[in-house]
Protein backbone atom coordinates (compact mmCIF):
# COMPACT_ATOMS: atom_id res chain seq x y z
CA UNK A 1 0.00 0.00 0.00
CA UNK A 2 1.39 3.41 -0.99
CA UNK A 3 0.23 6.71 0.55
CA UNK A 4 1.61 10.22 0.49
CA UNK A 5 3.05 11.80 3.62
CA UNK A 6 0.15 14.21 4.15
CA UNK A 7 -2.45 11.46 4.00
CA UNK A 8 -0.37 9.29 6.33
CA UNK A 9 0.07 12.11 8.85
CA UNK A 10 -3.64 12.98 8.88
CA UNK A 11 -4.75 9.35 9.29
CA UNK A 12 -1.90 7.78 11.23
CA UNK A 13 -4.14 5.55 13.35
CA UNK A 14 -5.95 4.25 10.32
CA UNK A 15 -2.71 3.03 8.76
CA UNK A 16 -1.59 1.47 12.03
CA UNK A 17 -4.65 -0.71 11.67
CA UNK A 18 -4.16 -1.44 7.97
CA UNK A 19 -0.49 -2.36 8.38
CA UNK A 20 -1.46 -5.68 9.96
CA UNK A 21 -2.48 -6.76 6.46
CA UNK A 22 0.32 -5.23 4.40
CA UNK A 23 3.24 -2.81 4.63
CA UNK A 24 2.49 0.88 4.15
CA UNK A 25 4.94 2.82 1.97
CA UNK A 26 5.01 6.59 2.58
CA UNK A 27 5.94 8.92 -0.26
CA UNK A 28 6.87 12.60 -0.40
CA UNK A 29 7.01 14.52 -3.65
CA UNK A 30 6.56 11.23 -5.49
CA UNK A 31 9.54 9.55 -3.79
CA UNK A 32 9.45 6.71 -1.27
CA UNK A 33 10.72 8.02 2.06
CA UNK A 34 9.60 5.46 4.65
CA UNK A 35 7.94 2.10 5.18
CA UNK A 36 5.57 1.15 8.00
CA UNK A 37 5.63 -2.53 8.86
CA UNK A 38 4.54 -4.81 11.71
CA UNK A 39 6.85 -6.16 14.39
CA UNK A 40 6.86 -9.53 16.10
CA UNK A 41 5.08 -9.80 19.42
CA UNK A 42 7.37 -9.56 22.42
CA UNK A 43 6.56 -10.49 26.03
CA UNK A 44 5.41 -7.45 27.97
CA UNK A 45 4.47 -5.48 24.87
CA UNK A 46 0.83 -4.90 23.94
CA UNK A 47 0.26 -6.46 20.57
CA UNK A 48 -2.41 -4.77 18.46
CA UNK A 49 -3.75 -8.06 17.17
CA UNK A 50 -4.11 -9.52 20.67
CA UNK A 51 -7.45 -7.78 20.92
CA UNK A 52 -5.99 -4.76 22.67
CA UNK A 53 -8.13 -2.44 20.59
CA UNK A 54 -9.44 -0.44 23.50
CA UNK A 55 -12.78 1.21 24.11
CA UNK A 56 -11.48 4.48 22.64
CA UNK A 57 -10.32 2.92 19.36
CA UNK A 58 -12.44 4.85 16.90
CA UNK A 59 -11.58 8.27 18.27
CA UNK A 60 -7.90 7.42 18.10
CA UNK A 61 -8.05 5.96 14.61
CA UNK A 62 -10.03 8.76 13.04
CA UNK A 63 -8.72 11.98 14.54
CA UNK A 64 -11.24 12.39 17.36
CA UNK A 65 -14.23 11.40 15.27
CA UNK A 66 -16.13 8.18 14.86
CA UNK A 67 -15.66 5.91 11.88
CA UNK A 68 -18.24 5.59 9.15
CA UNK A 69 -19.63 2.28 7.99
CA UNK A 70 -17.72 2.73 4.73
CA UNK A 71 -14.45 3.16 6.65
CA UNK A 72 -15.25 0.10 8.74
CA UNK A 73 -15.68 -1.96 5.57
CA UNK A 74 -12.43 -0.61 4.15
CA UNK A 75 -10.45 -1.40 7.29
CA UNK A 76 -11.82 -4.90 7.74
CA UNK A 77 -12.12 -6.04 4.14
CA UNK A 78 -10.36 -9.39 3.55
CA UNK A 79 -9.02 -9.36 7.12
CA UNK A 80 -8.54 -12.77 8.78
CA UNK A 81 -9.57 -11.19 12.08
CA UNK A 82 -13.06 -10.59 13.47
CA UNK A 83 -14.37 -7.10 14.17
CA UNK A 84 -17.45 -5.39 15.54
CA UNK A 85 -18.77 -1.94 14.64
CA UNK A 86 -20.86 -0.21 17.31
CA UNK A 87 -21.95 3.42 17.09
CA UNK A 88 -18.98 4.34 14.91
CA UNK A 89 -16.40 2.51 17.03
CA UNK A 90 -14.44 -0.45 15.70
CA UNK A 91 -13.52 -3.34 17.98
CA UNK A 92 -11.12 -6.17 17.26
CA UNK A 93 -12.37 -9.44 18.76
CA UNK A 94 -9.64 -11.23 20.64
CA UNK A 95 -9.21 -14.98 20.62
CA UNK A 96 -11.40 -16.22 23.51
CA UNK A 97 -9.96 -17.95 26.56
CA UNK A 98 -10.82 -21.46 27.70
CA UNK A 99 -13.34 -20.34 30.36
CA UNK A 100 -15.18 -18.34 27.71
CA UNK A 101 -15.41 -21.29 25.34
CA UNK A 102 -16.48 -23.76 28.01
CA UNK A 103 -19.26 -21.48 29.23
CA UNK A 104 -20.43 -20.89 25.68
CA UNK A 105 -20.38 -24.62 24.91
CA UNK A 106 -22.49 -25.56 27.93
CA UNK A 107 -25.09 -22.83 27.37
CA UNK A 108 -25.33 -23.52 23.65
CA UNK A 109 -25.77 -27.24 24.37
CA UNK A 110 -28.67 -26.50 26.75
CA UNK A 111 -30.22 -24.11 24.24
CA UNK A 112 -29.95 -26.59 21.35
CA UNK A 113 -31.65 -29.31 23.37
CA UNK A 114 -34.40 -27.03 24.69
CA UNK A 115 -35.23 -25.47 21.31
CA UNK A 116 -35.13 -28.74 19.37
CA UNK A 117 -38.38 -29.13 17.45
CA UNK A 118 -39.42 -25.54 18.17
CA UNK A 119 -39.64 -22.63 15.74
CA UNK A 120 -36.88 -20.64 17.39
CA UNK A 121 -33.26 -21.56 16.62
CA UNK A 122 -30.07 -20.88 18.62
CA UNK A 123 -27.03 -19.81 16.58
CA UNK A 124 -23.48 -19.48 17.91
CA UNK A 125 -20.62 -17.17 16.91
CA UNK A 126 -18.96 -16.36 14.62
CA UNK A 127 -21.88 -14.81 12.78
CA UNK A 128 -22.20 -11.17 11.68
CA UNK A 129 -25.44 -9.61 12.87
CA UNK A 130 -26.50 -6.24 11.45
CA UNK A 131 -28.58 -4.12 13.81
CA UNK A 132 -30.06 -0.65 13.42
CA UNK A 133 -30.76 1.54 16.41
CA UNK A 134 -34.43 2.40 16.46
CA UNK A 135 -36.09 4.89 18.78
CA UNK A 136 -39.54 4.08 17.45
CA UNK A 137 -40.98 1.02 19.23
CA UNK A 138 -43.35 0.45 16.32
CA UNK A 139 -40.51 -0.29 13.91
CA UNK A 140 -38.31 -3.38 13.67
CA UNK A 141 -34.83 -3.88 12.31
CA UNK A 142 -34.25 -2.76 8.73
CA UNK A 143 -35.30 -5.37 6.18
CA UNK A 144 -32.06 -5.30 4.21
CA UNK A 145 -31.75 -7.99 1.60
CA UNK A 146 -28.00 -7.69 1.22
CA UNK A 147 -24.94 -6.46 3.03
CA UNK A 148 -25.39 -2.70 3.34
CA UNK A 149 -24.05 -0.90 0.30
CA UNK A 150 -22.39 2.51 0.32
CA UNK A 151 -25.22 3.99 -1.69
CA UNK A 152 -27.80 2.97 0.89
CA UNK A 153 -26.14 4.94 3.67
CA UNK A 154 -27.63 8.30 2.71
CA UNK A 155 -31.15 6.84 2.65
CA UNK A 156 -31.17 5.65 6.27
CA UNK A 157 -31.73 9.05 7.91
CA UNK A 158 -28.00 9.36 8.56
CA UNK A 159 -28.15 6.31 10.85
CA UNK A 160 -25.56 3.68 10.13
CA UNK A 161 -25.76 -0.02 10.93
CA UNK A 162 -24.04 -1.76 13.81
CA UNK A 163 -22.23 -5.03 13.15
CA UNK A 164 -21.89 -7.40 16.10
CA UNK A 165 -21.07 -11.05 16.67
CA UNK A 166 -23.08 -12.28 19.66
CA UNK A 167 -21.71 -15.42 21.30
CA UNK A 168 -25.17 -16.98 21.10
CA UNK A 169 -28.45 -15.66 19.75
CA UNK A 170 -31.93 -17.13 19.47
CA UNK A 171 -33.81 -16.36 16.26
CA UNK A 172 -37.54 -16.95 15.82
CA UNK A 173 -38.05 -15.52 12.32
CA UNK A 174 -35.17 -17.03 10.37
CA UNK A 175 -37.19 -18.07 7.33
CA UNK A 176 -38.86 -14.67 7.04
CA UNK A 177 -35.64 -12.68 7.54
CA UNK A 178 -33.08 -14.72 5.59
CA UNK A 179 -31.90 -12.83 2.53
CA UNK A 180 -30.70 -14.15 -0.83
CA UNK A 181 -27.07 -14.08 0.35
CA UNK A 182 -27.91 -16.34 3.32
CA UNK A 183 -27.63 -13.57 5.94
CA UNK A 184 -30.17 -13.05 8.71
CA UNK A 185 -31.54 -9.50 8.61
CA UNK A 186 -33.89 -9.45 11.58
CA UNK A 187 -33.54 -9.00 15.33
CA UNK A 188 -32.89 -11.99 17.63
CA UNK A 189 -35.30 -12.37 20.53
CA UNK A 190 -32.53 -13.45 22.90
CA UNK A 191 -28.80 -12.69 22.91
CA UNK A 192 -26.02 -14.15 25.07
CA UNK A 193 -22.62 -12.51 25.52
CA UNK A 194 -19.74 -14.17 27.41
CA UNK A 195 -17.69 -11.52 29.20
CA UNK A 196 -13.90 -11.34 29.02
CA UNK A 197 -11.52 -8.88 30.66
CA UNK A 198 -11.30 -6.75 27.51
CA UNK A 199 -15.06 -6.70 26.76
CA UNK A 200 -16.67 -5.90 30.12
CA UNK A 201 -17.50 -2.29 29.34
CA UNK A 202 -18.75 -3.19 25.89
CA UNK A 203 -20.93 -6.09 27.07
CA UNK A 204 -22.37 -4.39 30.16
CA UNK A 205 -22.93 -0.92 28.70
CA UNK A 206 -22.63 -0.53 24.95
CA UNK A 207 -24.18 -3.81 23.90
CA UNK A 208 -26.86 -3.70 26.56
CA UNK A 209 -27.99 -0.33 25.21
CA UNK A 210 -27.66 -1.47 21.59
CA UNK A 211 -29.65 -4.67 22.00
CA UNK A 212 -32.33 -2.89 24.02
CA UNK A 213 -32.75 -0.11 21.44
CA UNK A 214 -32.84 -2.56 18.51
CA UNK A 215 -35.70 -4.65 19.85
CA UNK A 216 -33.99 -7.65 21.47
CA UNK A 217 -36.30 -8.99 24.20
CA UNK A 218 -33.82 -10.73 26.50
CA UNK A 219 -30.09 -10.31 27.06
CA UNK A 220 -27.87 -12.71 29.03
CA UNK A 221 -24.47 -11.49 30.26
CA UNK A 222 -22.40 -14.50 31.29
CA UNK A 223 -19.36 -13.54 33.36
CA UNK A 224 -16.71 -16.24 33.94
CA UNK A 225 -14.64 -13.68 35.87
CA UNK A 226 -17.05 -13.59 38.83
CA UNK A 227 -19.05 -16.68 37.83
CA UNK A 228 -22.37 -14.94 37.42
CA UNK A 229 -25.16 -14.67 34.86
CA UNK A 230 -27.22 -11.49 34.63
CA UNK A 231 -30.41 -11.58 32.56
CA UNK A 232 -32.18 -8.46 31.31
CA UNK A 233 -35.77 -8.50 30.12
CA UNK A 234 -36.59 -5.65 27.73
CA UNK A 235 -40.03 -4.28 26.89
CA UNK A 236 -40.70 -1.30 24.62
CA UNK A 237 -36.93 -0.79 24.40
CA UNK A 238 -36.51 -0.29 28.14
CA UNK A 239 -35.34 -2.54 30.96
CA UNK A 240 -38.46 -4.22 32.32
CA UNK A 241 -36.80 -6.65 34.72
CA UNK A 242 -33.38 -8.06 35.59
CA UNK A 243 -31.95 -10.90 37.68
CA UNK A 244 -28.42 -11.95 38.60
CA UNK A 245 -27.53 -15.55 39.42
CA UNK A 246 -24.41 -16.81 41.21
CA UNK A 247 -22.88 -19.92 42.77
CA UNK A 248 -24.98 -23.01 42.00
CA UNK A 249 -28.18 -21.12 41.22
CA UNK A 250 -30.21 -21.76 38.09
CA UNK A 251 -30.56 -18.91 35.60
CA UNK A 252 -34.09 -18.75 34.17
CA UNK A 253 -35.33 -17.08 31.01
CA UNK A 254 -38.05 -14.45 31.29
CA UNK A 255 -39.51 -14.98 27.83
CA UNK A 256 -39.11 -18.74 27.35
CA UNK A 257 -40.92 -20.56 30.14
CA UNK A 258 -38.85 -23.56 31.19
CA UNK A 259 -35.56 -22.49 29.60
CA UNK A 260 -32.93 -22.53 32.35
CA UNK A 261 -29.21 -23.13 32.88
CA UNK A 262 -27.58 -24.23 36.12
CA UNK A 263 -24.42 -22.25 36.83
CA UNK A 264 -22.63 -25.33 38.17
CA UNK A 265 -22.30 -26.67 34.62
CA UNK A 266 -21.39 -23.29 33.10
CA UNK A 267 -18.51 -22.41 35.43
CA UNK A 268 -16.31 -25.37 36.31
Amino acid sequence: MIVNATEFQNNFGKYLMLVVKEDVIITKNGREVARLTTVEHRPGRINYMDGAVCEETARYLFNNRKATYKEFLELTKDSPYRFEFIDGEIYLLASPKTSHQLAMKEIFYVFCNWFEGKKCIPIAAPYDLTLWRNDNPGNSNKDETDKISEGEMSSQNDKEPNIVQPDIMVICDLEEKLNKDDYYTGVPVLVVEIVSESTQRRDYIKKLDLYMSCGVEEYWIVNPLNKSITIYHFKNRNIFDTSTYKNNETAKSYIFDGLSVNLSIVFR
